[in-house]
């Protein structure tokens, strides 16, 4: 068993509760996950709420952590036990200490970085890709404004099993 933030409805923060989960081995392409750091971001309030459905409630919640690859399933290549990986996509369910995640979706970290600045820096760097590359490439002498440059919110590590741990 491992302890994951769960909701069962949406609303504010009260709806979400700490629960003991059942983790399981990772199947066909899957690794199991022990996260050391977790990102928190804006858009996990709009699942909480429902202003971005979640497939299905109950859910967790979170999509960018962290972590130690603890096993791998069937096919999965690329990724070994032991290895330092993060992710920064869905499924939910990064509020966690562990989980089984699809291996496709993890990156491998490398040594200069550390678990819990990846966890904070994933998804904020996929969106600024996209944003500067993908919907519109910024060329030489285009002029850009960073809005809202630090709207992401701080990470928490959970290394220590406490989900208050690191920065506020």
């Amino acid at each position: 068993m491992t302890r994951a933030v769960r909701f069962h409805r949406h609303g504010g923060p009260e709806v979400l509760a700490l629960a003991d989960v059942a983790v399981g081995d990772p199947g066909p392409g899957e690794v199991r996950l022990r996260h050391t750091a977790i990102g928190l971001n804006f858009i996990d309030v709009y699942h909480r709420t429902g202003l971005y459905p979640v497939p299905a409630l109950p859910s967790g919640l979170g999509g960018e952590a962290a972590g130690v690859v603890e096993a791998v399933g069937e096919g999965v290549t690329g990724i070994t036990v032991g290895q330092r990986v993060g992710y920064a996509t869905f499924p939910h369910g990064a509020y966690a200490e562990a989980r089984v995640v699809p291996a496709e979706r993890l990156i491998p970290l490398p040594d200069g970085i550390d678990d819990v600045t990846a966890a904070a820096v994933l998804l904020k760097g996929m969106t600024a890709e996209y944003l500067i590359r993908r919907t519109y490439p910024v060329r030489a002498g285009d002029t850009v404004l960073f809005n809202a440059a630090g709207r992401g919110v701080e990470e928490h590590g959970v290394a220590s099993g406490s989900p208050t741990s690191g920065r506020p």
